[in-house]
């Protein structure tokens, strides 16, 4: 059966549809995983809470003072507001693409496979950016600081792969075809 240029151009694209808004959503949910497990439930560490070892010359806060924690509190507001747009952002380009088709989406495994690699991808740029090359927090900072900083780059590949694996086993979703033609590879 032959097919014409457009219809291999609708199929190839027809997957990413939910790619971008579920990337942003997991970038956006990460940082909350993060931010409110790691800085504030467990604290571990909070945004400027290594600076005394980093690698950029950031003044250094110690959050075991009154001081320094309003510092590190601070930055960590600013760090959730940065996920919260990124999460406003990605429920913005998901509603713009899934009108029709809102509570069958919120179920795919295409949503969620994307979101997963998000989370990831969250995981392994603030892994490598804050805890290696700028060095201003660590996971858990002290002894065998670098097996935890390097056990969150491995989750975060965990999650990317996982949720490319979810998401390429899930039914996409076409929001411009009528009702009942919607489904498909």
């Amino acid at each position: 059966m032959a097919t014409t240029t457009g219809e291999v151009r609708a199929r190839t694209s027809s997957p990413r549809s939910l790619q971008l808004p579920g990337i942003v959503l997991g970038v956006g949910m990460g940082g909350f995983v993060d931010g409110i497990l790691l800085h504030q439930l467990l604290r571990w560490h909070h945004m400027l809470s290594s600076t005394n070892q980093d690698h950029i010359g950031v003044k250094y806060y110690d959050p075991h003072t009154v001081s320094g924690l309003q510092m590190n509190t601070l930055w960590d507001g600013v760090f959730h507001t940065v996920c919260w747009l990124a999460v406003l952002l990605g429920l913005a380009s998901l509603y713009s693409r899934v009108t029709h088709s809102r509570l069958r989406v919120w179920g795919s495994r295409v949503l969620w496979g994307w979101m997963l690699v998000g989370w990831g991808l969250f995981n392994l740029v603030e892994g490598v950016l804050d805890h290696h090359i700028l060095g201003i927090h660590h996971v858990y900072a002290g002894d065998g600081q670098v097996w935890w900083d390097i056990g969150f780059l491995v989750l975060g590949a965990l999650l990317v792969a996982g949720g490319y694996l979810l998401q390429r086993g899930g039914t996409y979703l076409d929001a411009d075809a009528p009702a009942g033609h919607r489904e498909g590879r």
